[in-house]
């Protein structure tokens, strides 16, 4: 037996106090990864006693990311991240933008160099892919519309932050910094002409998306089901996880990707098989598993006297992640036309940093551009906002009260001057009595639109995602922009005239409020609610809230033959008054 087991003992120690921390922050009404951070810096280097491998934490926690990533990307398709691409695009591009200027100036006070302020403030700006997907599926929105314009939001940040791993080595030196004495990943050499770094380095990355999407979504799905077909329930795992972590280590060492792009792309192309959702389910657990190691990865890091010899810079840097960061996300989601939930619920959801701001402040450092002091107020300003985003995300839900009950606050940020948040006057008053109101048009309104359409019954669509509205309107149907759980916009879908009220969306958080909206203004509506476990479902069952189905594609077309028979019940109802 070989006497060095340096990673079982780190994973065991990870693991064990992980628990340990986890449980008392649980019982004393805190977020469990405060606990996991709390349990890495109990065995990091800052502090005495034992002291666990921070480089092969550091590793366990990549594998962290990469199936966290992978885990997403198996219920995250192309045409999810195609849908919020003109909110995910402009919003991340500039939200970098503001955030990194916000840190140049912090740095340019301070009397550090522009190289270092560049790099100081990219490292604040980008959000810890971790932090991300666990806040949306603790709050099961991971499916939502917010959840995906967040998720689309943060593979922008990551391509964003690909190029800029390339292109800071060649800039270097005319920042303030010194040369690199070696390259980091295969598109990332010094090239003397800094476009055709540009170049190779798009070209990489475009060839290895259009591999995934052309030949990944081909191959991968059709291994899974020769595998699934042994009847191995091990095989299978393996081949999961095989396939996550392999692809996410060919996609760094043969393109230059990041690990998590790598691994997100290759749970995409899984998703075109009918397995993806065991796969999903068969992974989970590793999955949880890999992430607490993350969590106290990342504790490992903090060093606590910063917090004594540097408070007030310290302050500063989590001021910049918490409130700038998250200002300029709200202001941008706002400016773009979307509702002031959907910006509270991205701005929250970004306001902390994580893995990139570690890899960019290690490149920073190498090539001379920060001081080291600058590397320090990064972990610990990360272990800070990782540590508050729970208690900043519950701290959106009193905001949307407080924005609900002031109705002119409210109409200010929801639907001033957006001509998609009103039905237009062209709609014939015929359609608008007796009609479905159908909230959600993802892949499960969609096919119960379908079935409206083939039997000639009239309904309008209430959807958050004003381009699939516009979309809709271009196609001759009825729809309005906005949240349903706003009774705007379900008066605004002559909700008091419908026979029936379908729920597809998969945001659950608001169905409550649809429900009673509704059947405040039309007492005999027929409610049809889509969710998700059977949890949800005893909640909704136990409120009277209709007829309530779970699933997808059962679902549909069990929701939409309710839908068929509550049309035909309000139909009797009109011929017998």
């Amino acid at each position: 037996m070989p006497h060095n087991i340096s990673l079982i003992t780190t994973i065991a120690a990870a693991l064990g106090f992980g628990l340990l921390f986890g449980f008392i922050a649980t019982r004393l009404k805190l977020p469990t990864l405060v606990g996991y951070l709390a349990a890495g810096i109990l065995i990091g280097p800052a502090t005495p006693g034992f002291v666990a491998d921070t480089a092969l934490a550091g590793q366990l926690a990549e594998i962290g990311v990469m199936l966290m990533m992978f885990g997403v990307g198996l219920h995250f398709s192309l045409d999810d991240l195609w849908e919020v691409r003109r909110i995910a695009l402009p919003g991340a591009i500039l939200q970098i933008a503001v955030a990194t200027a916000l840190g140049m100036v912090l740095a340019h006070f301070w009397g550090w160099s522009l190289g270092g302020g560049l790099v100081f403030g990219l490292a604040l700006s980008v959000a810890s892919t971790v932090v991300l997907l666990r806040a949306l599926e603790e709050r099961g929105i991971l499916d939502s519309l917010n959840g995906r314009i967040a998720v689309g939001w943060l593979v922008v940040e990551d391509l964003v932050t690909v190029l800029v791993l390339v292109l800071l080595p060649p800039f270097a030196v005319s920042l303030g910094g010194s040369a690199p004495e070696a390259a980091h990943g295969a598109a990332a050499a010094v090239e003397p002409n800094l476009w055709r770094t540009l170049a190779v380095t798009l070209g990489m990355v475009g060839a290895f998306i259009a591999l995934m999407l052309v030949v990944g979504r081909r191959l991968f799905p059709w291994i899974l089901w020769q595998v699934a077909r042994t009847g191995s329930r091990e095989l299978f795992t393996l081949c999961v996880i095989a396939a996550a972590v392999g692809i996410a280590y060919l996609s760094t060492h043969l393109f230059g990707v990041s690990f998590a792009l790598g691994a997100f792309f290759a749970g995409m192309v899984l998703r075109e098989s009918e397995l993806s959702h065991r796969a999903a389910e068969e992974s989970l657990p590793l999955r949880d598993a890999f992430a607490v190691l993350f969590f106290v990865s990342v504790g490992m890091l903090f060093e606590p006297a910063i917090v004594v010899e540097q408070p007030l810079k310290l302050l500063a840097v989590v001021a910049i992640i918490v409130v700038g960061k998250s200002l300029a996300a709200f202001v941008l989601v706002l400016l773009l036309r979307y509702p002031a939930k959907t910006a509270l619920m991205v701005s929250a959801s970004l306001a902390q940093i994580g893995e990139f701001s570690f890899i960019l402040a290690a490149l920073g450092l190498s090539l001379g551009l920060m001081p080291a002091e600058g590397q320090s107020l990064i972990l610990a300003g990360a272990i800070i906002s990782i540590g508050l985003n729970p208690l900043v995300i519950r701290a959106t839900k009193p905001l949307e009260r407080w924005l609900g009950k002031d109705a002119g606050l409210a109409a200010k940020f929801e639907r001033s001057t957006d001509p998609l948040a009103e039905l237009p006057m062209s709609v014939p008053q015929e359609k608008l009595a007796g009609q479905v109101v159908l909230v959600g048009y993802g892949r499960v309104g969609r096919r119960i639109a379908q079935t409206l359409t083939e039997r000639g019954i009239s309904f309008v669509v209430a959807e958050q995602n004003r381009e699939i509205v516009d979309q809709l309107r271009k196609q001759g149907i009825p729809a309005v922009a906005g949240n349903g759980g706003e009774p705007a916009v379900l008066i605004q879908a002559h909700v008091a005239r419908a026979s029936v009220l379908v729920i597809a969306t998969p945001d659950t958080f608001d169905v409550r409020a649809m429900i009673a909206t509704a059947r405040a203004l039309n007492p005999h509506i027929h409610t049809v609610v889509r969710t998700h476990n059977e949890t949800e479902a005893e909640l909704l069952r136990a409120e009277r809230a209709g007829q309530i189905y779970i699933g997808e594609h059962e679902l549909a077309k069990g929701m939409a033959q309710s839908v068929l028979d509550g049309v035909a019940a309000g139909a009797e109802r009109a011929k017998a008054h």
